[in-house]
């Protein structure tokens, strides 16, 4: 019985797998979910593209890695490929968790763990009724938000199935409230209702952990952190152009992050999450920050030239060539001296605020190969096919 990736595109990450599992010596079977037909009836199951079938592959397969971008893609796949009795990294159950942010931190705030304040309102925007009549609620949404969370702060909100920083809004007075509530039409990203969050003080930072576990073992957190930063944005989403850099987490984060693993995992034999965080930092700032900008201007135009190396199309075509080009340029970005002050600072702000940290939101299937795996030395390929691997071995 094998291990298959089960993935909509082979993108850089699934080229990374398939690298790690040939230099692991680890055979992959692999399936696409996408332009393919699942057929049940009561002759059996089915599975075919227009040119290729996929049944057998599917039934000698004993785990499914799921690496479906899509969330919803991703949530179906688990839960079929459980149907059909395979086991599944992550479980349709982790998976379903993660989706929504708020059922994330249901779960984490449930447990003990820091989160934001967080508000739900289940009424969207704007009822549409029989008769075509509009009803309106952004104000009395706004007013229900502005009860729990004061907008001297800044109130966020969010799409709650988001990725990449998609709708996630910042309001700083009503008017611009009022505004962002319009803006949440009901879609695929925000199937429901309005998500409000209060605005966490982070300074320029955040941070992305990873904790994995496999099978007959306890769960690990990896020390160190992949941190974006940078003030382009108060969202420090690297699409949105800011920077990324590595930290060493003090070991109580790391045991935090643990338990925010366990819990959310519930009894998951073998999973992995990327956790993200934020230091509601306020004014407990360890440099000024002009001093901050100046370097992170300069450790910008170090990470151009790693900006350049990830756009050529190369990649497509000659990968392993192409990884040891953007392994190269990211060494002399983190050799760089910018890099190594903005580090310090980070590193040194985070073990003065560490108490101050809250978790805000948990990623079943984060992409890794160049950001995370760069920063951080971790190639997150590797306990993924370990995962998979226990939940074989056992």
């Amino acid at each position: 019985m094998s291990i298959a990736l089960l993935y909509e595109r082979s993108e850089n990450d699934e080229n990374g797998i398939k690298l790690t599992a040939q230099q692991l010596g680890i055979e992959l079977t692999f399936l696409p979910f996408r332009k393919i037909a699942l057929a049940i009836s009561k002759d059996g199951f089915s599975a075919k593209t227009k040119g290729k079938d996929y049944t057998n592959a599917i039934n000698d397969t004993a785990v499914v890695l799921n690496r479906a971008q899509s969330k919803n893609r991703r949530l179906q796949a688990s839960y079929i490929m459980e149907m059909l009795g395979k086991k599944t990294l992550n479980s349709s159950q982790i998976e379903f968790v993660c989706y929504s942010k708020l059922r994330t931190l249901l779960h984490l705030w449930k447990a003990g763990i820091p989160i934001p304040k967080t508000v739900f309102v289940p009424c969207d925007a704007v009822d549409l009724m029989k008769s075509g009549r509009e009803i309106h609620n952004e104000k009395d949404i706004a007013d229900l938000f502005q009860q729990e969370i004061s907008l001297d702060e800044g109130i966020v909100i969010k799409a709650d199935a988001g990725t990449h920083g998609k709708m996630i809004m910042l309001s700083k007075n009503q008017e611009e409230l009022i505004a962002n509530i319009k803006r949440t039409k009901p879609s695929i990203i925000n199937p429901i209702g309005v998500v409000a969050q209060e605005l966490i003080q982070k300074w320029f930072y955040d941070l992305r952990i990873i904790v994995s576990k496999e099978k007959g073992k306890q769960p690990e957190c990896y020390p160190i952190s992949m941190v974006r930063a940078g003030f382009k944005d108060f969202r420090t989403n690297t699409f949105l152009g800011n920077l990324v850099f590595d930290a060493k987490l003090p070991l109580s984060v790391q045991e935090l992050a643990v338990k925010c693993g366990k819990i959310l995992a519930q009894d998951g034999e073998a999973w992995i999450f990327a956790l993200d965080a934020m230091v509601n930092v306020k004014e407990n700032k360890t440099v000024d920050d002009d001093y901050l900008k100046t370097q992170l201007d300069q450790a910008s135009q170090e990470f151009n030239n790693v900006q350049k190396v990830k756009q050529d199309e190369t990649r497509l075509t000659e990968f392993a060539a192409w990884n040891g080009k953007l392994e190269e340029a990211f060494q002399t970005y983190q050799n760089s001296k910018p890099y190594v002050n903005i580090k310090s600072i980070i590193e040194e702000n985070l073990e003065k605020n560490k108490a101050a940290l809250v978790f805000h939101e948990a990623n079943s299937c984060p992409e890794f190969w160049e950001n995370t795996r760069l920063a951080t030395g971790l190639n997150m390929a590797i306990p993924l096919l370990k995962g998979a691997q226990s939940l074989i071995d056992h």
